[in-house]
C-alpha cells in the first residue's frame, strides 16, 4: 500500500528535505539555502567525491542514483517534506517518491526544445529567439534522440508527480561545473596566446546559468510552492552574453590583451567548442515566466560570475588528460591556429577593392556613428 505524505514527518529540527545530488555546481548552494530555511537536509549521491561547502550536519546517503534497486534500498520507507532531484534517473526517482514528499522539485535540461541539439530541425534553421516554455518540443527521435528522451521523462514526471515543479536548466558554469567551456579561453590566456579565433565575430547567443543563480531560482520555488506547483520553468542568467562578450569579459578579468580574429563559421574550426553546435545560430531561452511568477533576479551578474569562474580555473587548472578536457574536444593546436590566421589575413589582404556607384547605408532610421547627420543642428 502506498504511504501518503502527512505533516507528521516533520522532526524536532523542523522541515525535512532530500536532495538527490548535492555535490555538483549548484548542490552546495541548494543545501545551504535549505538549511537557512530551517530544513534538516539529507543528500543522496554516489559518495565518489565530497565538497567542502557542505556542512557537517548534512546527512549523506551514498548509493547509485541511477539504479532503482539501490534507490529503493537506500530510501526504504523514509518520507520528506521536500524532495529536490538534480541528478540520477528522474523517472525512477519521481515514481519512487510518490506519496513520500510534500513538494517534488526536479531539474532537467533545455535539449527538450526542437533545434537545441539539432538546429537544422527548425525552419528557418536555429531555435526561435528567445525560446519560451511553450515552444515546440522534440516529438520524435529523428529530430534528436537525447531531446526526445528528455521530453518523455518530463511527461512521465508529471504523470507520477502532477504537482511537481520542474526546471529546465541551461549549461551550468562555476565551480564544480561538468563541462568548463570557459577553459577554452582561460587556457589560451594562461599559454600567452596573442589571438583567439571566433566564428562570425562571436555574435552567437547561448543561454547559460551561473551555479549560484540557478540554485537561487530553484529555492524561489521552495519558498513559493503555491506559485510553482505543476509548473515548468526555463532557467538561465537574466543577461545572455555573446561569445565575443564572454571572451572579452574573461580576458579583462585576467588582465590579458589579445586580438580577436573573426572568420566565417565554416573556416573558424577552433571556435567549435565555444559554439557547441554545427551552426552559429542562437540558443537563448525566455525566462519571463521565472521572473514574473517567482520574482527571479540574478544573484550574481554574468560578467562577475564569468570572471569568478575564469579565476577559479586559473587557480585550479584542468588536467590535460582528464575527462573534462577530453569532453571539451578542444585540441589547443596552436600551430594549426597560427597557420589558419596567417592564411585568413593573406586572403583578406588580397581582396581587390570594390567600388559601389552608391554606397549601401544603414537606412535612414539609423543616426548613430557613421549614420546620417541631423538636419537640425540645434536642440
Amino acid at each position: 500500500m502506498t504511504k501518503t505524505y502527512t505533516a507528521s514527518i516533520k522532526n524536532a529540527k523542523g522541515l525535512t528535505a532530500l536532495l538527490i545530488g548535492g555535490t555538483g555546481p549548484t548542490g552546495h548552494y541548494i543545501v545551504n539555502g535549505l538549511l537557512a530555511r530551517g530544513y534538516s537536509v539529507a543528500i543522496l549521491h554516489t559518495g565518489n567525491h565530497e565538497v567542502d561547502e557542505i556542512p557537517a550536519e548534512v546527512e549523506h546517503i551514498h548509493t547509485d542514483p541511477y539504479n532503482e534497486a539501490c534507490l529503493v534500498e537506500a530510501l526504504a520507507d523514509r518520507m520528506f517534506d521536500l524532495c529536490v532531484a538534480t541528478y540520477g534517473r528522474l523517472r525512477v526517482i519521481a515514481k519512487l517518491m510518490q506519496g513520500k514528499c510534500g513538494h517534488f522539485i526536479s531539474v532537467g535540461g533545455q535539449p527538450c526544445y526542437v533545434g537545441y541539439m539539432n538546429p537544422m530541425a527548425c525552419k528557418p534553421e536555429g531555435m526561435p529567439v528567445p525560446t519560451s516554455e511553450d515552444a515546440l518540443l522534440v516529438s520524435k527521435p529523428e529530430q534528436d534522440e537525447k531531446g526526445y528522451r528528455i521530453v518523455l521523462t518530463e511527461q512521465m514526471l508529471f504523470e507520477t508527480q502532477p504537482d511537481a515543479t520542474h526546471f529546465r536548466y541551461p549549461i551550468v558554469y562555476g565551480k564544480y561545473q561538468a563541462l568548463p567551456r570557459e577553459w577554452s579561453i582561460v587556457k589560451r590566456i594562461m599559454d600567452g596566446r596573442p589571438h583567439i579565433i571566433l566564428a562570425d565575430d562571436g555574435l552567437s547567443l547561448l543561454s547559460l546559468g551561473y551555479a549560484e543563480n540557478l540554485a537561487h531560482a530553484l529555492l524561489l520555488a521552495v519558498d513559493q510552492p503555491e506559485k510553482s506547483r505543476g509548473e515548468i520553468f526555463n532557467c538561465s542568467d537574466e543577461h545572455t552574453l555573446t561569445v565575443r562578450q564572454m571572451v572579452e569579459v574573461i580576458a579583462e578579468g585576467l588582465s590579458h590583451n589579445w586580438r580577436i580574429v573573426s572568420m566565417p563559421y565554416e573556416l573558424a574550426r577552433p571556435a567549435k567548442p565555444l559554439i557547441m553546435q554545427p551552426l552559429s545560430t542562437h540558443k537563448m531561452v525566455d525566462i519571463a515566466k521565472l521572473r514574473t511568477r517567482l520574482g527571479y533576479k540574478d544573484i550574481v551578474k554574468p560578467e562577475i560570475a564569468l570572471q569568478r569562474t575564469a579565476k577559479y580555473l586559473l587557480e585550479n587548472p584542468l588536467d590535460n588528460e582528464g575527462w573534462q578536457v577530453k569532453a571539451l574536444e578542444d585540441p589547443f593546436d596552436y600551430a594549426a591556429e597560427d597557420k589558419l590566421i596567417e592564411a585568413w589575413d593573406k586572403a583578406i589582404a588580397s581582396m581587390p577593392p570594390v567600388e559601389f556607384a552608391v554606397e549601401p547605408g544603414y537606412t535612414m532610421a539609423y543616426s548613430g556613428p557613421g549614420g546620417r547627420e541631423r538636419t537640425n543642428k540645434n536642440f
